[in-house]
Parts: C-alpha cells; structure tokens; sequence
C-alpha cells in the first residue's frame, strides 16, 4: 500500500522560505530549505485564508508534512519567487492513495 507521494513523482525542486509573522520592518521568513515536488504552472481560483478569491498561478505537491504556511516565500524550479496561499494535508488512512502537501501560490 502506498503511504506516501513517491520520490519518483516528484521531478522538482523547490525553495521554501517559511512565513513567521511580521516584525518591525515587515515580513519575516525562516531560512531557505529546499524539497522535491510537483509543480504545475496553471492559473487556478482558490479561497485565501480571509475567505477573498485569489488567482493561483502554480500548485505545488510535496511530501508530507512541508513547512509552508500561507505568505510563505516559495522559489519555484523557474527561478519565479511566489507567495504560499494556501496548504492542504492530503491523508486517506487505510486507502491506497499517497499522503501528500498541496500549496497553491500566487
């Protein structure tokens, strides 16, 4: 049974910079660590945290458990730095489906 996203799907690298609030002098971000992933470049709709419609311009899948909360800064494969919108855990425990992280950026 697969429990996990394999290795093999995930043909990306991306950089992520974890969002950790405001500060003084504005946005402050963990270090840079990157992660393999998924990456598909479509322009989506999708509901940000605050409930308003953003347009998505990539969608990321990941291992579980990825550090990217929404406002994270995300380096995708291109070099285009982005902004984390939202992150869903994907789980089906007892099914045959991967676990997985979806971030969709702006």
């Amino acid at each position: 049974m697969v429990t996990r996203v394999p290795p093999s799907l995930l043909r990306h690298r991306i950089g992520v910079e974890p969002y950790l609030g405001d500060g003084a002098y504005g946005p402050t971000y963990g270090p840079l660590v990157e992660y393999p992933a998924l990456v598909a470049e479509a322009v989506r709709m999708v509901r940000a945290p605050d409930g308003h419609e953003v347009t998505s311009s990539a969608q990321i899948i990941a291992v579980p458990g990825l550090s990217c909360p929404p406002g994270s800064r995300v380096t995708l494969p291109g070099g285009r730095i982005t902004t984390a919108i939202t992150t869903a855990s994907h789980t089906a425990p007892g099914l045959p489906v991967p676990a997985s992280t979806e971030v969709m950026c702006e």
